[in-house]
């Protein structure tokens, strides 16, 4: 695959499975012929990664993020010529964006679903499965091309360039276990005190998750341990009668989940627990009435590109600019949270709302009713 100018690429893993997710498959496309790759026997596919990282070979992805971040993960990567279908489809209005949609869209391809929930470390792989996986990149190279097309048609190729650009590089960042507490959803309508409880529990089920190798939710969910949390259970029958808490865990793990619990309910109120402070900003009382306003100027625009809102400017971008209230053009471009298509296609009509024009008071002098003498 290496003389090929175009390799389409997809991963799977199986983060619905296990505790650490890794890439089980590679599922790979030129031109003229597929592969499957089994990363469990491949050893550590030097002469793939060659491939990705050459600047003159362009890699296609539908909804690359996760793919990214996986094979940086697992290799090292940093893919350096991306094409993202996904991202090409949002650019161009297109609101069934997933791959499925999009195949029977342009090519009246029905993908089977079958194994979308599949486990893909499973070894060994059924014909199915394997069939299932190769669909993924079997027409990617043609769709890249019917979006392409449609994207130079419609004036948005550059506004593709630059998104796919900014994929390069995309990782996971370094996060403190010690914290991963107050990642859990929900963990935010916590007191101090449940909080504590919760920063023993999780430590607690992630331990077993990796024991087992297992999803951490199918130890114990999130949404068990923020009740768990709240209700600090002192036996295992009040444990039991907890909304979502699996049988299997009652059964063999509830003396340490009643221990756990114990801890955060004992723990020091100098020791408790709280969410790190946001960054302040100064106090605007003006600030959701020019945001209300940008929203206007973006959803007229979003209509008139056909695109969807929050594709055009999201309303975490949208405040950026209330906060920051650009006076022109090239402050606008500067601001780091927007992209320069957006810039462009917004800014004109954000600075006219943020700094509407004064309007010329008539002086007497110039009065068409003034007396004549």
């Amino acid at each position: 695959m290496a003389g090929a100018g175009a390799v389409a690429l997809d991963t799977e893993g199986a983060s619905f499975h296990r505790f650490v997710d890794r890439i089980y498959l590679l599922q790979l496309s030129t031109r003229s012929q597929s592969a499957i790759i089994d990363p469990l026997a491949a050893g550590p596919l030097l002469a793939l990664g060659t491939i990705l990282e050459d600047p003159a070979i362009e890699i296609v992805f539908h909804d690359a993020d996760y793919d990214l971040r996986l094979l940086h993960q697992d290799y090292g990567w940093r893919v350096a010529n991306i094409f993202d279908t996904r991202v090409a489809a949002q650019l161009l209005g297109i609101r069934a964006f997933g791959l499925a949609a999009l195949l029977e869209r342009y090519f009246g391809v029905k993908l089977d679903k079958q194994h979308q929930r599949a486990d893909w470390s499973m070894r060994p792989l059924t014909p199915g499965m394997l069939d299932y996986a190769a669909q993924d990149t079997r027409y990617l190279l043609d769709l890249r091309e019917r979006l392409a097309d449609e994207l130079r048609a419609k004036g948005r190729w550059s506004w593709a360039e630059e998104e796919f650009a900014r994929l390069e590089g995309t990782h996971w960042l370094e996060e403190d276990p010690a914290e991963a507490f107050l990642r859990v959803k929900g963990a935010r309508d916590l007191s101090r005190r449940e909080l504590a409880v919760l920063r023993e529990l999780v430590p607690w089920r992630d331990g077993v998750a990796s024991e087992l190798d297992r999803a951490t939710f199918r130890v114990v969910g999130n949404e068990a341990l923020i009740e768990i949390a709240r209700q600090a259970p002192d036996t295992r029958e009040v444990l039991g009668a907890i909304k979502g808490m699996p049988r299997g865990i009652l059964e063999s793990r509830s003396a340490d989940i009643l221990r756990a619990v114990r801890r955060g309910v004992d723990a020091p109120d100098s020791g408790l627990p709280r969410f790190p402070k946001a960054p302040r900003w100064d106090r605007d009382p003006d600030l959701d009435e020019r945001v209300t306003r940008l929203k206007v100027v973006r959803d007229a625009t979003a209509a008139r590109l056909d695109l969807d809102p929050g594709v055009l400017c999201s309303r975490e971008r949208l405040e950026a600019v209330a906060r920051r209230q650009p006076h022109s053009m090239d402050e606008l471009t500067a601001m780091p949270e927007l992209r320069r298509w957006q810039a462009a296609e917004l800014g004109p009509e954000f600075l006219k709302t943020l700094w509407p024009p004064v309007a010329q008071s008539t002086s007497a002098s110039d009065s068409p009713y003034k007396d004549a003498d």
